[in-house]
């Protein structure tokens, strides 16, 4: 039985509600790579990777994050983690997979426009 790292880093993402980002270089390539995948299938979330991953940290996407997460992933311990994680991920998720797959995608998108930033007048 093969499931995804990716959907299981995003269901784990979810479930937790810290108040301070981890720099955690593992956490952040898996959450990386399960996040590619949505925005293959939802257009919309393309481009919003570093406010989805600090949304659910329920983080501020501001430029010191930001830099922080740039910081993460030019490491050598994120390509290694990234690259197992991408050998893990399924080429061809099955029906059940792609069902849990879509379900977190929509979660981890609803979670980003409820700690989106509201914009100054």
């Amino acid at each position: 039985m093969r499931t995804s790292i990716a959907l299981a880093s995003l269901g784990l993402l979810l479930a937790t509600s810290a108040h301070a980002m981890p720099a955690d270089a593992k956490k952040l390539a898996q959450f990386d790579v399960g996040y590619s995948q949505c925005e293959e299938r939802f257009p919309d979330m393309k481009g919003h990777r570093d406010e989805a991953y600090l949304a659910l940290w329920r983080v501020s996407a501001d430029d010191k994050a930001r830099a922080q997460l740039a910081a993460i992933r030019k490491g050598g311990t994120y390509e290694k983690a990234r690259q197992a994680a991408l050998r893990a991920s399924p080429k061809k998720p099955g029906p059940e997979i792609e069902a849990k797959l879509k379900q977190q995608c929509a979660a981890t998108w609803a979670e980003v426009k409820l700690n989106a930033t509201p914009a100054k007048p």
